[in-house]
């Protein structure tokens, strides 16, 4: 967090709630008439968009008025963050990364030549 952010969230931020990561999520105390408040979410860790969970995403983004908690359901999985860039990325066969060779073409492919 910038210290810009700290003490903009001190002056003028409400604390609405935490998620189970650790994330705060923060709306504006006072809105001017006719404008949407401001809300705001102060990571517990790195700032990655893709650590917020679809309730408070849907309430960051005003869909909702309330973070609604949904029940877990059997075919729901955990949340996990994006990977890419990361270790954790997809690298294709083939890819640089992974020493950059990958399985010849087998006999379904055939080159274009000019006539």
């Amino acid at each position: 967090m910038t210290w810009g952010l700290r003490i903009h969230t001190w002056l003028k931020g409400e604390l609405v709630g935490e998620d189970a990561d650790g994330n705060r999520y923060y709306r504006s105390r006072h809105s001017p008439i006719g404008h949407a408040e401001k809300r705001w979410v102060i990571f517990n860790g790195t700032n990655e968009a893709s650590r917020v969970p679809p309730e408070w995403h849907a309430w960051l983004h005003h869909t909702t008025d309330d973070p609604i908690k949904t029940p877990p359901r059997p075919w729901m999985k955990p949340h996990v963050p994006n990977p890419t860039g990361g270790p954790g990325a997809y690298l294709p066969q083939g890819h640089d990364a992974r020493g950059g060779r990958r399985a010849r073409a087998t006999g379904d492919y055939e080159a274009w030549k000019p006539e």
